[in-house]
């Protein structure tokens, strides 16, 4: 398969005609290898435009979803990143491709250390691996610029929000199991400005400040 010219018809007709406009996300997109992020009996569909599994209950996102949320972030070269849910390290490649430093924290043990693997092996320099409970962030590098959380949470975990520095940018999906929305959360000093953008269904961030088992939702 020319997976080159495929992903380039992804880019094409998948997100520039469904109105992603940042030619950065775009260019990012068209550069990293998503098959090589999926499980090798799926690379054939790695650049059709939805989730695929990658183990242990997980996804990979859809194309469209993660350039929607980097193009949300308005992530700079400066800026300093969380991910929460590393899952595949699909997503974490993207912003590492365009900010200075990503932290992505996974719970699945399992997939946090071949993501690790995956993305060392694909010469990145510049990301932190974490296993931990995302839904609380990563205090011990806070505060960062961009917060995006690639799993759907029942409210808006107060640990992120905290974390966010000055001017910082949060999204994340919020809402129930079958349905949720997608947030942008602005932080101006003391205040949180929200946005509400796409409709959108996410593996649940299981967490402290998410839900607390899969029973839950």
């Amino acid at each position: 398969m020319d997976f080159s010219s495929a992903r380039k018809s992804m880019v094409e007709y998948q997100l520039r005609a469904r109105g992603i406009q940042s030619e950065v996300v775009l260019q990012v997109i068209e550069k990293i290898p998503r098959h090589l992020f999926v499980p090798e009996k799926l690379q054939e569909y790695a650049y059709e435009d939805h989730p695929l599994s990658i183990g242990c209950g997980q996804t990979i996102s859809q194309p469209y979803m993660v350039a929607i949320m980097t193009e949300l972030l308005e992530l700079k070269t400066s800026d300093r990143v969380l991910e929460v849910g590393t899952g595949s390290g699909y997503q974490t490649a993207v912003l590492a491709e365009i900010a200075q430093h990503v932290v992505s924290i996974e719970r699945i043990k399992e997939l946090a250390e071949k993501a690790e693997q995956r993305l060392m092996n694909l010469g990145y320099t510049n990301i932190k691996i974490v296993c931990g409970d995302g839904s609380l962030g990563y205090p011990p590098e806070a505060p960062y610029d961009a917060i995006i959380v690639t799993a759907g949470s029942p409210e808006v975990p107060e640990s992120l929000k905290k974390q966010l520095n000055e001017g910082g940018r949060l999204i994340i999906p919020v809402g129930g199991s079958n349905l949720q929305v997608l947030l942008k959360i602005i932080k101006k000093g003391n205040d949180y400005r929200i946005e509400k953008h796409t409709s959108c269904i996410f593996v649940p961030l299981i967490g402290s400040e998410g839900w607390k088992n899969y029973g839950d939702n």
